[in-house]
């Protein structure tokens, strides 16, 4: 359908006019320039995004996990069981994973969108089906996934980020759930940075040095085989094809119309960051409306954050996955709102400046 090409030609960058107003005005509030840090460029940029001064507090936030199967995990990546993907997504839908604890603290909704979990999932209330594929193939061996497979995943992240604008939804997370998602993500990450898979890769659920090692040489393995194929770094859907998972696409695909409606997105770790990546390598426009919710302790988080040019809102050494980082970041956008409306002026508040 190349939903996505729809939504990436209503993309614009955001309004520098309602920036510069807002540069402005953190000027004349009671505080020295500057010393509210992070926050205030986050407020900015919310009032770019939005277009207009102060921005509208984002008080109804959605977390989506994206779920899918990898067929890399034939090649034991990874000690956890296929079937985990499926049981995790059937704790989410119950309320019991941490991302579900702190969507309530933050007073946040989930849903769980099915693109390629091997599984057949039950419907339920929070679960969105949206399946391209039961899984995707062993990326060592040969392409993921097909091309059109791959811009069919970028559509359902359309649409569901369509979906949930038209529900009122004003502030976006990323959240992902794959058994041996790491192993793609890490893969994507490495061939767009041109750097070493033993730099990028980490140890995900926590492999020992055997098991990572494995997961190493299946990486270079299959950036190998796409260097055969010959440079796809101008051509981000095939690269996806090639080494990508279904949940990465949706995640790519709901980014890029999120910033074709002007909704701000928080993404999480470094599956999120795979997905930002290439949604960045269709469009650089696109990372104008995303915020870096966390620092992920996985190494391929941190080049990618360099790599998209985004300094992360939060630290705590997490590397859960679920969108849990993202969703902590809620408040902090939500604040970096609310001060920008809210703080008194010099002049209102009677204070003589320095």
């Amino acid at each position: 359908m190349n939903l996505y090409k729809h939504a990436l030609g209503r993309v614009v960058p955001i309004d520098q006019n309602a920036v510069e107003k807002a540069l402005a005005r953190q000027l004349t509030l009671t505080k020295p320039p500057g010393s509210l840090g992070d926050l205030e460029e986050v407020a900015n940029r919310l009032c770019g995004i939005t277009g207009s001064c102060p921005a509208p507090i984002p008080d109804n936030p959605h977390i989506c996990v994206f779920a899918g199967d990898h067929g890399v995990h034939e090649e034991k990546v990874t000690p956890w069981p296929q079937e985990v993907t499926a049981q995790m997504v059937a704790n989410f839908l119950a309320g019991g994973a941490a991302v579900n604890v702190i969507a309530r603290q933050v007073g946040a909704r989930v849903s769980v969108i099915d693109v390629g979990v091997k599984a057949e999932l039950d419907p339920a209330p929070g679960l969105i089906i949206s399946k391209v594929k039961a899984g995707t193939n062993n990326l060592r061996i040969g392409s993921a996934m097909s091309n059109f497979e791959a811009r069919e995943s970028l559509d359902r992240g359309v649409e569901v980020a369509e979906m949930l604008h038209e529900a009122g939804y004003n502030l976006f997370v990323t959240g992902d759930m794959g058994i041996a998602n790491t192993t793609p993500s890490a893969a994507i990450i490495s061939y767009l940075s041109g750097l070493d898979p033993e730099v990028i890769t980490g140890r995900g659920t926590g492999v020992d040095d055997a098991t990572l090692a494995i997961k190493i040489s299946v990486i270079k393995d299959a950036i190998s085989r796409v260097n055969a194929i010959g440079n796809l770094k101008d051509n981000p859907i095939e690269l996806l094809a090639q080494l990508g998972g279904l949940e990465i696409g949706a995640i790519c695909g709901f980014i890029i119309s999120a910033a074709s409606l002007k909704v701000p997105v928080i993404v999480d770790g470094v599956i999120s960051l795979a997905g930002a990546l290439l949604a960045n390598a269709i469009s650089p426009v696109v990372s104008e409306y995303v915020f870096a919710g966390h620092l992920s302790v996985e190494p391929g988080a941190k080049v990618a954050l360099e790599m998209l040019g985004k300094r992360p809102l939060l630290s705590l050494d997490m590397r859960l996955g679920e969108g849990s980082g993202g969703a902590l970041a809620i408040p902090i956008v939500q604040t970096a709102a609310r001060l920008l409306g809210e703080m008194a002026s010099f002049e209102e508040a009677g204070v003589k400046e320095a």
